[in-house]
Protein backbone atom coordinates (compact mmCIF):
# COMPACT_ATOMS: atom_id res chain seq x y z
CA UNK A 1 0.00 0.00 0.00
CA UNK A 2 1.45 3.77 -1.06
CA UNK A 3 -0.14 6.73 0.73
CA UNK A 4 -3.27 5.21 1.57
CA UNK A 5 -3.65 3.57 -1.91
CA UNK A 6 -2.54 0.48 -3.74
CA UNK A 7 0.04 0.23 -6.58
CA UNK A 8 -2.60 -1.02 -8.03
CA UNK A 9 -4.96 1.93 -8.10
CA UNK A 10 -2.00 4.20 -8.52
CA UNK A 11 -1.24 1.86 -12.13
CA UNK A 12 -5.42 2.82 -13.06
CA UNK A 13 -4.62 6.75 -12.37
CA UNK A 14 -1.07 6.93 -14.38
CA UNK A 15 -3.69 5.07 -16.92
CA UNK A 16 -6.74 7.40 -16.78
CA UNK A 17 -4.26 10.55 -17.19
CA UNK A 18 -2.81 9.33 -20.66
CA UNK A 19 -6.36 7.83 -21.74
CA UNK A 20 -7.92 11.66 -20.86
CA UNK A 21 -12.07 12.29 -22.03
CA UNK A 22 -12.63 15.12 -24.19
CA UNK A 23 -14.35 16.61 -21.47
CA UNK A 24 -11.97 15.49 -18.74
CA UNK A 25 -9.39 17.78 -20.82
CA UNK A 26 -11.54 20.51 -21.18
CA UNK A 27 -12.15 21.02 -17.37
CA UNK A 28 -8.89 20.15 -16.67
CA UNK A 29 -7.37 23.15 -19.08
CA UNK A 30 -9.88 25.70 -17.14
CA UNK A 31 -8.75 24.19 -13.91
CA UNK A 32 -4.98 24.10 -14.30
CA UNK A 33 -2.25 26.60 -13.20
CA UNK A 34 -5.08 28.00 -9.89
CA UNK A 35 -7.18 29.51 -12.86
CA UNK A 36 -10.46 29.45 -10.81
CA UNK A 37 -9.79 30.93 -7.25
CA UNK A 38 -6.24 30.65 -7.57
CA UNK A 39 -7.15 26.45 -6.59
CA UNK A 40 -4.82 24.10 -6.79
CA UNK A 41 -5.94 20.87 -8.69
CA UNK A 42 -4.75 17.54 -9.29
CA UNK A 43 -6.37 15.20 -11.39
CA UNK A 44 -6.51 11.24 -11.20
CA UNK A 45 -5.65 11.95 -7.74
CA UNK A 46 -6.36 8.39 -5.52
CA UNK A 47 -7.65 8.52 -2.25
CA UNK A 48 -7.80 5.35 -0.57
CA UNK A 49 -9.39 2.37 -3.31
CA UNK A 50 -11.12 5.25 -5.76
CA UNK A 51 -9.69 7.78 -8.41
CA UNK A 52 -10.74 11.50 -8.09
CA UNK A 53 -11.03 13.22 -11.42
CA UNK A 54 -9.93 16.72 -9.83
CA UNK A 55 -9.00 17.31 -6.57
CA UNK A 56 -8.56 20.58 -4.62
CA UNK A 57 -6.78 19.18 -1.71
CA UNK A 58 -6.51 22.71 -0.03
CA UNK A 59 -10.43 23.03 -0.16
CA UNK A 60 -11.39 19.09 0.35
CA UNK A 61 -13.11 19.32 -3.48
CA UNK A 62 -13.42 16.91 -5.58
CA UNK A 63 -15.08 17.57 -9.04
CA UNK A 64 -15.98 14.69 -10.80
CA UNK A 65 -16.92 14.71 -14.72
CA UNK A 66 -19.60 12.18 -15.68
CA UNK A 67 -20.68 10.76 -18.84
CA UNK A 68 -24.86 9.45 -19.00
CA UNK A 69 -23.48 5.86 -17.27
CA UNK A 70 -22.96 7.50 -14.17
CA UNK A 71 -26.64 8.06 -14.16
CA UNK A 72 -28.16 6.28 -10.68
CA UNK A 73 -25.05 4.80 -10.25
CA UNK A 74 -24.74 2.35 -6.87
CA UNK A 75 -20.78 2.27 -7.10
CA UNK A 76 -20.93 6.34 -7.25
CA UNK A 77 -23.11 6.34 -4.03
CA UNK A 78 -20.58 4.12 -1.99
CA UNK A 79 -17.89 6.08 -3.56
CA UNK A 80 -18.84 9.34 -2.37
CA UNK A 81 -20.21 8.58 1.47
CA UNK A 82 -16.81 7.57 1.38
CA UNK A 83 -15.23 10.18 0.01
CA UNK A 84 -17.33 12.51 2.00
CA UNK A 85 -16.32 10.19 5.09
CA UNK A 86 -13.03 11.65 4.60
CA UNK A 87 -13.66 14.83 4.25
CA UNK A 88 -14.14 15.45 0.95
CA UNK A 89 -17.05 17.91 -0.42
CA UNK A 90 -18.36 16.04 -4.63
CA UNK A 91 -18.88 18.09 -7.40
CA UNK A 92 -20.40 16.28 -9.95
CA UNK A 93 -20.68 17.57 -13.63
CA UNK A 94 -22.68 15.91 -16.70
CA UNK A 95 -20.47 16.01 -19.73
CA UNK A 96 -22.83 17.53 -21.97
CA UNK A 97 -22.63 20.23 -19.34
CA UNK A 98 -19.10 20.69 -19.66
CA UNK A 99 -19.32 21.26 -23.22
CA UNK A 100 -22.54 23.37 -23.29
CA UNK A 101 -22.32 25.29 -20.23
CA UNK A 102 -18.76 25.76 -19.10
CA UNK A 103 -19.53 29.09 -17.55
CA UNK A 104 -22.08 27.56 -15.21
CA UNK A 105 -19.36 24.72 -14.42
CA UNK A 106 -17.06 26.97 -13.66
CA UNK A 107 -19.22 29.59 -11.68
CA UNK A 108 -20.43 26.38 -9.48
CA UNK A 109 -16.84 25.20 -8.85
CA UNK A 110 -15.58 29.13 -7.99
CA UNK A 111 -18.67 29.32 -5.25
CA UNK A 112 -17.27 26.19 -3.89
CA UNK A 113 -13.65 26.90 -3.59
CA UNK A 114 -15.16 30.70 -1.97
CA UNK A 115 -15.04 30.67 1.93
CA UNK A 116 -16.26 29.68 4.27
CA UNK A 117 -15.98 25.87 4.55
CA UNK A 118 -16.46 23.55 7.47
CA UNK A 119 -12.84 23.17 9.51
CA UNK A 120 -11.97 19.79 8.17
CA UNK A 121 -11.21 18.75 12.27
CA UNK A 122 -15.41 19.33 12.55
CA UNK A 123 -16.63 17.49 9.83
CA UNK A 124 -15.03 14.74 11.88
CA UNK A 125 -15.83 16.10 15.33
CA UNK A 126 -18.17 14.52 17.49
CA UNK A 127 -21.51 16.55 17.78
CA UNK A 128 -21.92 18.96 20.67
CA UNK A 129 -25.01 18.32 23.16
CA UNK A 130 -24.51 21.63 24.59
CA UNK A 131 -24.60 23.48 21.07
CA UNK A 132 -27.51 21.44 20.11
CA UNK A 133 -26.01 18.90 18.10
CA UNK A 134 -27.14 15.45 17.28
CA UNK A 135 -25.84 13.05 16.14
CA UNK A 136 -27.71 11.44 12.11
CA UNK A 137 -29.92 13.63 11.77
CA UNK A 138 -32.08 12.69 15.35
CA UNK A 139 -34.15 15.55 16.49
CA UNK A 140 -32.98 16.88 19.79
CA UNK A 141 -35.41 17.11 22.59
Amino acid sequence: MVAGYTETTLRQAKRLRRNVTDEEMRLWNALRNGQVEGAKFRRQQPIGPYIADFVCQSSRLIIEADGSHHAGSAHDKSRDAFLRNKGYRVLRFWNVDIRDNMHGVLETIRQALTPPHPPIAAQWAPPSPSRGEVRNGADSD
